[in-house]
């Protein structure tokens, strides 16, 4: 495998891009040696759900796309960003009971300390930000390989 391998996604923001994204996202780990039904697999498309949907939800239509970037490092991390071009970074909120939303960030928060993770906020160059998470890469040994 390479050293490093990235792939990105831009689509528009529309609840639709939602599932594009997840779908994009499992088929390249898969791709990338991953099986859609692997536990970090099952993490990743969660956390790419939830960070896509912020970035739909939230822009209040001033961010007109949001990019999903992955990369592969050295078959050690594996960085997932999902970008918007809105200034507003994403808000903890206290998950009260009577909430219909706000527990994204909480979940992906969660999943991601759960899989011995990261994940950080940046600004981009054009005022907009990316959250970023990085999860150990780890790629399950097939049976007959044992």
């Amino acid at each position: 495998m390479a050293d490093h391998q990235e792939a990105s996604i831009t689509l528009p923001s529309d609840p639709a891009s939602v599932t594009a994204a997840r779908r994009y996202v499992v088929d390249l780990l898969a791709e990338w040696g991953l099986p859609a039904r692997e536990d970090m697999a099952e993490t990743v498309r969660l956390i790419v759900s939830e960070l896509a949907t912020n970035a739909v939800q939230h822009t209040l239509g001033q961010s007109p796309t949001f990019t999903v970037e992955i990369r592969l490092e050295r078959d050690e991390r594996l960085r997932v960003g999902v970008t918007d071009s809105h200034p507003r970074w994403p808000q903890r909120l206290p998950a009260a009971v009577q909430q219909d939303n706000g527990r994204g960030m909480v979940i992906v928060r969660s999943l991601t300390a759960e899989q011995g993770g990261q994940l950080s906020v940046t600004p981009t160059a054009e005022g907009g930000k990316t959250v970023w998470i990085v999860l150990p890469w780890t790629v399950p040994v097939a049976a007959d390989a044992r």
